[in-house]
């Protein structure tokens, strides 16, 4: 029974993370196209959140639930977001590189953190 359970909840993880990229697809289409320079740039990384999805749903190895997928996605958006205006505010190409790097720097201390807790603050992973 437990296991029947446990297949069930799999199967509605997995129809729920389709739907969700059905709606944002078509969302995309239809309303993202305004400003097609940020869309880019701030959509562009979310797609990278197809690798752990489709780990997700062929194999056992990858357990993202679907607060890692949201918190993962807000951390994506929000980088891209930040190179967007890093790139509108900075005109100068050489001095526009060193806040990008930045950037991405804290993006990947804060992801370090999440995935496997380099700082040990609560926030850390397991």
């Amino acid at each position: 029974l437990v296991r029947a359970q446990e297949e069930e909840q799999h199967i509605m993880i997995k129809r729920l993370y389709c739907y969700s990229l059905a709606v944002f697809f078509i969302f995309a289409k239809t309303y993202l196209m305004i400003n097609l320079k940020l869309t880019k740039r701030v959509l562009a990384p979310l797609f990278l959140l197809l690798i752990p999805l489709f780990g997700n749903i062929f194999s056992n190895q990858v357990n993202w639930s679907l607060f890692d997928f949201i918190v993962m996605g807000f951390l994506m958006g929000l980088t891209g977001l930040s190179i967007h205006f890093t790139m509108e505010k900075v005109r100068n190409k050489t001095l526009r590189i060193m806040p990008i790097i930045f950037v991405l720097i804290i993006f990947l201390m804060i992801w370090a953190e999440l995935a496997i807790g380099v700082f040990g603050s609560p926030i850390a992973g397991s």
